[in-house]
């Protein structure tokens, strides 16, 4: 256990089914995690493009899936199409570990993972790859435009479907509020979503964003750069940018050199 989080109060953003790893990892190094989920899975406006596109994989060269959250979206609506994932011709990009894991669940086989698990490294991995094939990236509604742009670039031919949103829980401005009234002394990032959604439950309880004195703690740099972008010095980054690198970074950030 390390001493330096026992009893530290940490701030979990992650939505409710996917914030036992972190808020388990920080419980394993003493401290105690406050759960405010700030995103909430739910269907797209409609089903319709990511139907149809799921019809027609045989057409697509490449899926590139960016979450676990699009993998289990496309699984249930391939189950509910009757559609079969397994064995199919196409090569599957996906951004992360915990993506990568949630693909090979459902049976298809991942080409490739970068090395880094940010948008922009699977960008530089697949930029030659790419001339002239055909892509299917599904993603979250109203998600950043950096991939499927950069796609275009690289000579691919892109159809984005949204598999499923993001939105703020209603329970999360008196959850937050409640939070900061008993105290938090960090507040950990998955997402540039997480902190966006923050910053609009923040909005709604009328609670000052960004938080001041309480560092953030970010997952990787394009969270990072969404942090700055709402005016929140990023106190320190994790590396690498999955959940256990998160752990870490909060691990250094109390640190005597770090917090003295």
């Amino acid at each position: 256990m390390s001493s330096q989080l026992a009893g530290r109060r940490v701030l979990v953003t992650r939505a409710t089914h996917q914030a036992g790893k972190l808020s388990e990892g920080l419980r394993a190094h003493g401290a105690v995690p406050v759960e405010v989920p700030v995103l909430e899975i739910q269907p797209p406006a409609s089903y319709d493009p990511l139907d149809r596109s799921l019809r027609q994989l045989h057409a697509y060269d490449w899926l590139i899936l960016t979450s676990a959250n699009a993998v289990n979206a496309i699984a249930e609506r391939a189950r509910i199409l009757g559609v079969p994932l397994m064995h199919r011709e196409f090569h599957v990009a996906a951004v992360g570990h915990a993506t990568a894991e949630a693909t090979r669940h459902i049976g298809i086989n991942v080409t490739l993972v970068p090395e880094h698990y940010v948008a922009e490294s699977l960008l530089k991995t697949l930029s030659n790859r790419l001339s002239g094939r055909r892509v299917l990236l599904a993603r979250a509604a109203v998600a950043r435009d950096v991939i499927p742009d950069a796609l275009r670039t690289s000579g691919a031919t892109v159809n984005v479907v949204d598999a499923y949103r993001n939105v703020v829980p209603a329970a999360a401005p008196e959850q937050l509020r409640k939070a900061l009234d008993e105290g938090i002394e960090a507040a950990t990032f998955t997402s540039s979503s997480s902190v966006a959604h923050l910053a609009e439950a923040a909005k709604t309880a009328r609670i000052p964003f960004p938080f001041i004195r309480i560092p953030a703690v970010s997952i990787g740099p394009v969270t990072s750069q969404t942090l700055r972008d709402f005016q929140w010095p990023v106190a320190i980054e994790a590396s690498p940018s999955d959940i256990p690198g998160l752990i870490a970074a909060v691990v250094r950030l109390f640190q005597p050199s770090m917090s003295s």
